[in-house]
């Protein structure tokens, strides 16, 4: 006769419930917390939200009685690539030409710039990272005349690249290339162990060769951020543009898009609106596509500092 083994029974107890917060102890706790970005989420959207309405509304002005989005019709749309004196298509092509490039080359002469000031020692090492900083505490417009000069200069010699071009307007945007934008990836380059430099050196490695297969697949994140940011600046700039691009088919959209409101006499807002609408869709496209380096370089940024 077998013997049959009894097994006790197991209780799994439960943790004891949790007191329920009053709304006063969650708000002091964190409630204010959504309050405020509640609060800042509305004020930030409500410009964009007017725009909008403006540019859907048949009106042509900014100020309407009957509230947002009261009447939705895309007249503005037509209207903004109907207009043959106001190439709107072309500007807008103009303004992702100048602004990839501008981007492009402002993350490689700083990269290039960075990983010199971080890597190698010479001399005039230390006076060259002041001097990037002290520069860009004289604001932009102090350099508007002789960049006017300098241009209309080299207009005689060589046109492709004086005032009315394209070229000339991406040589001044290069120009500032080396500012705040090399300091920037100058501390993202500390980060990277140099380890990695004398291991690739013992192997046989040069400079260039450490720089384009080690350096620039590291620091992915902080060339997103930058090309970014170089992105936003070239392609609302303003001051510069107006004065280079003197040609109405070479003009970018931050200058082309005034023209709708610059005679008091014909100001449409509501096309101006539609055009402002068009003109922020590549920043959105660019921000979109670079978003995973940007949350990537920001953690990595917290983490290692």
């Amino acid at each position: 006769m077998s013997n049959a083994t009894l097994t006790p029974a197991r209780t799994t107890a439960r943790p004891a419930a949790e007191p329920r917060q009053s709304f006063g102890s969650w708000f002091r706790d964190k409630g204010w917390r959504h309050l405020v970005g509640l609060v800042m989420g509305v004020f930030a959207l409500f410009p964009l939200a007017y725009v909008l309405s403006a540019a859907l509304s048949p009106t042509g002005t900014l100020v309407s009685a009957s509230g947002l989005f009261s009447t939705i019709e895309f007249d503005n749309f037509v209207k903004l690539f109907s207009d043959p004196q106001k190439p709107f298509a072309r500007w807008f092509m103009n303004t992702l030409i100048v602004g990839l490039i501008t981007s492009a080359g402002t993350v490689f002469l700083g990269a290039l710039a960075a990983y010199s000031f971080s890597r190698m020692r010479f001399t005039g090492r230390r006076f060259g990272l002041l001097s990037l900083m002290l520069l860009q505490m004289f604001p932009q417009m102090l350099g508007v005349v002789a960049i006017f000069l300098l241009l209309s200069g080299i207009s005689d010699v060589v046109p492709w690249l004086g005032l009315g071009s394209q070229t000339g307007l991406i040589m001044v945007y290069l120009g500032g290339a080396l500012g705040v934008n090399t300091y920037l990836m100058y501390g993202f380059f500390n980060t990277v162990p140099k380890s990695l430099d004398e291991a690739a050196r013992i192997d046989g490695a040069s400079h260039i060769q450490i720089f384009f297969t080690i350096i620039l697949r590291l620091v992915t994140p902080i060339l997103a951020i930058v090309g970014l940011l170089s992105f936003i600046t070239s392609t609302g700039e303003f001051l510069i543009a107006s004065i280079v691009l003197n040609d109405p088919d070479a003009q970018t959209l931050a200058v082309g898009l005034y023209s709708f409101i610059g005679d008091s006499q014909s100001r449409t807002w509501g096309v101006f609106s539609a055009g402002a609408v068009l003109a922020a869709l590549p920043v959105m496209a660019l921000f979109l596509f670079l978003q995973r380096f940007i949350t990537t370089g920001l953690v990595a940024g917290a983490v290692k500092g």
